[in-house]
């Protein structure tokens, strides 16, 4: 089996894990911005990870562009975000993003990191205002989510990285 991990991460997380399947597979690992859909072509499986921000997947736009160009091979996903792994928010995520030609591909979710002193000022500002609206709530009513931001203080990071979340993945690559 030939593959290729393509990856997108803005933080680091993503990164860690694309390296983390590319060095127990063997397969290429290269960043999706510096990828062209001509070297992708040269492989038979093709991975693609990304971060979750705004209910969204960057990367797997590129997937979604070059959808046609990728038939006939083995693809799988993975996306990484901040929270604990929930079925409601991932179902919906995958609904969303897996529609028309992407509809069956195989997603997997890895929990990331959150380390606000490393962010952009536009997604520290925004998590400072996520945090400020969910203060006011009652812990007790927390979504998981919810509880991710509000666990990791503006001084502190989180990271709960870690390659077991890769294991349905290797299971999937057969």
């Amino acid at each position: 089996m030939k593959g290729i991990v393509i990856y997108k991460s803005k933080y680091g997380a993503t990164k860690k894990y694309a390296h983390w399947l590319a060095k127990k597979t063997g397969f290429r690992c290269i960043d999706v911005d510096k990828v062209s859909i001509k070297t992708v072509q040269e492989y038979d499986t093709v991975i693609i990870g990304g971060g979750v921000y705004a209910s969204g997947v960057p990367a797997f736009s590129f997937l979604k562009k070059h959808i046609d160009q990728l038939a006939g091979k083995k693809i799988l996903t993975f996306c990484c975000g901040a929270s604990p792994f929930d079925q409601k928010f991932f179902d919906e995520l995958v609904n969303k993003i897996f529609t028309d030609k992407l509809a069956g591909i195989p997603c997997f979710y890895c929990r990331g990191a959150f380390d606000m002193k490393n962010m952009t000022f536009k997604d520290r500002t925004l998590c400072k205002m996520l945090r400020k609206m969910v203060a006011k709530k009652d812990p007790s009513t927390y979504e998981v989510w919810e509880e991710a931001i509000m666990s990791v203080g503006e001084d502190e990071a989180g990271d709960w990285t870690d390659p077991k979340y890769l294991e349905p993945l290797f299971a999937a690559l057969g």
